[in-house]
């Protein structure tokens, strides 16, 4: 897969900031798109795969997270109403009504994305069953296993992952971790990616905290097949991002980004703000994902209307302050052409 990348650059899947578009032109360049259908129904995830096959010839992902169906205790979701109601009120909604679902069934997700057959797949928050790897290996799909630890490594190795996208602590939006407690699972990216390597031999995607052509070129140097970047493309014109949060992003202060469970139930980085810092002394007793991100959706919405980012899920790498703006695939070329330069430099600086 990755032979056939003539930049070895993917653009991270970001649930909420990126769309068939942003992927489509991101694999024009030579590097790798990816499409973030987490969110997407079925048939979305089919015309989706289509779209970007009808608009480049390109190597892709699809990624999904992986999700057991969740039926919440009523008290635990009473009590996490009950701490949202004040903010509901500041924004002018309503008293909260119980979703019709919690999130995107993962089982149809899954069988949707197997029909469509994409060139390649990445998962994140959990791993897939051997019978789920062999059915969608078997279609031709190149399959991409989120890690934040070793052992995540090696049990995707295990149930016959072709790469292993290694999450450093550094990276923005929420963790990919599934065997561990977040405190034990909180790896920077360079020292996740050569310990995996050492650990599993299957090629290592290095993601997490990587905004520049010297991060790209470090990561290489580190022994990844290719790069991951999410938050270098959170200004790119292809984007979704909101006003808010694109002007977070603009704006945002040095070391601006905090990891937080208030938003969505689940560890995730973002710009800090006034929501995250108000639930901090009581961030442990939130519900879970995607128990609280759906309960938090209407009024993220509201605030977005409004043009606060006071609720909003403002994701962002630790090193967002190196985020430029412009059309992806000019980032993405700039990125390579400047990680090309500094690598020569090295080359030359230390040859012989």
């Amino acid at each position: 897969m990755f032979d056939k990348l003539s930049i070895p650059i993917i653009q991270a899947p970001m649930l909420g900031a990126t769309t068939e578009a942003i992927a489509i032109a991101v694999s024009k360049t030579g590097a790798m798109g990816s499409y973030a259908a987490a969110g997407s129904a079925p048939d979305q995830i089919l015309n989706g795969v289509k779209a970007i096959r009808a608009a480049t010839d390109q190597p892709f992902a699809v990624n999904l997270f992986v999700l057991d169906p969740v039926d919440p205790p009523p008290a635990m979701v009473a009590e996490a109403m009950a701490r949202l109601a004040p903010w509901r009120e500041r924004y002018g909604l309503p008293a909260q009504s119980i979703p019709n679902s919690w999130a995107q069934a993962f089982a149809p997700q899954f069988a949707a994305l197997v029909e469509a057959a994409p060139p390649a797949a990445s998962f994140t928050f959990g791993a897939l069953t051997r019978d789920q790897a062999r059915a969608l290996k078997a279609r031709g799909t190149y399959l991409i296993g989120t890690a934040t630890t070793v052992a995540e490594a090696r049990h995707w190795a295990e149930i016959g992952a072709d790469a292993i996208c290694a999450q450093g602590i550094e990276a923005g939006g929420h963790r990919g971790t599934f065997l561990k407690s977040m405190p034990e699972s909180s790896i920077g990216t360079m020292a996740l990616v050569p310990t995996i390597r050492q650990a599993v031999n299957l090629p290592v995607i290095a993601a997490g905290g990587i905004m520049d052509g010297a991060g790209v070129a470090a990561a290489l140097a580190l022994g990844a097949v290719a790069v991951q970047l999410g938050s270098a493309f959170l200004l790119s014109e292809e984007v979704t991002v909101s006003a808010p949060w694109r002007k977070a992003i603009e704006t945002a202060p040095d070391d601006p980004t905090r990891l937080t469970r208030a938003i969505s139930g689940r560890y995730a980085r973002g710009i800090d703000n006034e929501f995250m810092a108000t639930m901090r002394p009581i961030e442990d007793e939130i519900a879970p994902y995607p128990i609280q991100n759906a309960l938090t959706q209407e009024l993220r919405a509201a605030a977005t209307k409004a043009g606060s980012p006071d609720v909003l899920s403002l994701w962002a790498g630790q090193a967002i302050k190196l985020a430029r703006p412009g059309p992806a695939a000019r980032i993405v070329e700039e990125l390579w052409a400047d990680a090309q330069a500094v690598m020569r430099r090295a080359a030359e600086k230390y040859a012989g």
